[in-house]
């Protein structure tokens, strides 16, 4: 079984907040720790020389008294000057009270037996510490030269007492790094707040750039690498407000274009359709040649016309100036009529239930219908199948046929406009403009157009609101 991890921070806040409280509180446990380390070390020196030097002073004032060679009375003299748990030796003479002779190390007896020195030990004993001093008693000649008299000192001190007070530096130690905790997350959050407020700053700026605000800028504080970042920002949010305003102006510039060149064409295309009428009705006697001319100039003209309607369209609709026209419809009767006027209810399968009655723009809802079925007899194949179903405050309708369907690189732009799956296919009967007029006016009406494959075809599927009393005409809006 996995053990469970523990959840890192993962705020900018509080992982600085942790690490400053962290390293605060650390440096100030070593810092307190190695002080009362230091100050315990030197208290227990201090109190082993001022020990050795108490020591070396009792003996001082007894030894002038002393008859060399020592007897044991003397032995016993100079053991209780010394005091407490003594032990005096002279060769094979001792004095000795309860002191236990096994505590004496040989490193301690060779100091003051070989080296001539005070020497000290510090030695635990049923789970107390002592200080064991041991000195050698040094004789004075007539001529003030010293030397080893043979007598050596070993004496016991307790040092209770000093462990208390180091005791007392450590505990001094762990309540000064506990008070640097709430000191040291006070001094974090005002590191935190002033680090982070630019950081803030930052995250709204983008967050207002890109929620299409590209005259957000942050303000920069002081000069550091954050206020550098801050003038990058704003920088870059400069550089793309002029491209989007340029954009702007040139997307601006074609839809007038578009619609400029629409107009101009409409008046003549109108002249040449009534010409092509006239051509069409005259062209049977003649040969087949000139018929087949007549037939053709007939198929480019309709098929420039719709170019021209469809442009037209695409331009109100980009301007802003497309309005619906909502009246009650019945939504299976809107369908069946779209499939009888173009001649395709013989191809088509309809499963719509009666009474589903909306108020939708009549024409602008045959229009998305027809895009959608001709799309789908144009490129799909049979059986191409249209489903009403009823929605709360609404009607779903479903157009799929069983075809190559859309492959992955032409559902993402099936509704681009003058956009053919095939690129070989450049003179289809439909503009590339038929799908994304349908969804402008889905659109308009409040609903939407998507597109899927379904595995054995391409499906469509409209969603359209009511519109209510009082939405009779709308402006396009917020699309």
């Amino acid at each position: 079984m996995r053990a469970l991890r523990r959840p890192l921070p993962r705020g900018l806040r509080s992982r600085l907040l942790t690490a400053f409280v962290l390293v605060t509180v650390l440096g100030a446990v070593a810092a307190a720790w190695s002080g009362a380390g230091s100050a315990g070390t030197a208290l227990v020196s201090s109190h082993q020389q001022r020990t050795t030097e108490a020591v070396a002073g009792s003996i001082t004032a007894v030894a002038p008294q002393l008859t060399y060679p020592p007897d044991r009375e003397a032995l016993d003299r100079l053991r209780q000057a010394v005091g407490g748990d003594t032990l005096v030796t002279y060769g094979d003479l001792t004095s000795t009270g309860v002191f236990d002779t096994g505590l004496i190390t040989d490193e301690l007896r060779g100091a003051v037996r070989d080296g001539h020195r005070s020497a000290a030990q510090r030695i635990t004993v049923d789970g107390r510490t002592w200080l064991l001093v041991g000195t050698p008693v040094m004789a004075t000649a007539p001529d003030g030269t010293r030397s080893p008299s043979g007598i050596e000192v070993y004496t016991l001190r307790d040092l209770a007492a000093v462990e208390r007070e180091v005791d007392g530096l450590v505990l001094t130690a762990v309540a000064t790094a506990a008070a640097a905790l709430p000191l040291s997350v006070l001094l974090a959050l005002l590191a935190a707040r002033g680090v982070l407020r630019p950081v803030r700053d930052l995250r709204d700026t983008a967050g207002a750039l890109a929620a299409g605000d590209l005259g957000a800028r942050a303000e920069p504080h002081g000069a550091d690498e954050l206020a550098e970042l801050a003038v990058a920002v704003n920088e870059m949010a400069a550089s793309l407000q002029e491209s989007m305003a340029a954009m702007e102006r040139m997307q601006a510039d074609a839809r007038r274009f578009v619609a400029d060149v629409s107009h101009e064409l409409r008046t003549p295309l109108s002249t040449l359709a009534a010409v092509v009428e006239v051509l069409e009705s005259s062209a049977e006697g003649t040969d087949d040649d000139t018929r087949e001319s007549a037939r053709m100039a007939i198929s480019e003209t309709h098929r420039l016309i719709r170019l021209v309607e469809d442009l037209m369209e695409v331009s109100r609709l980009d301007a802003g100036t497309a309005r619906l026209r909502a009246e009650p419809v019945d939504a299976a009767a809107a369908v069946r009529d779209c499939l009888r006027l173009r001649g395709w209810s013989e191809r088509v399968e309809v499963a719509a239930p009666e009474g589903i009655v909306l108020r939708l723009d009549r024409r602008r809802l045959d229009v998305i219908l027809a895009n959608l079925v001709g799309n789908a007899l144009r490129h799909g194949a049979p059986p191409v199948r249209v489903e009403v179903h009823r929605l709360p405050g609404g009607v779903r309708v479903t157009v799929t046929d069983h075809g190559p369907g859309l492959g992955g690189d032409v559902l993402p732009r099936v509704f681009d406009r003058f956009y053919k799956a095939d690129e070989s296919r450049t003179r289809t009967p439909g503009s590339g403009l038929g799908l994304a007029i349908a969804r402008e006016n889905a659109r308009l009406h409040g609903g939407d157009l998507t597109a899927s494959d379904t595995g054995s075809g391409a499906r469509f599927d409209l969603v359209l609101p009511d519109r209510g009393e009082g939405e009779e005409d709308e402006e396009e809006g917020g699309r």
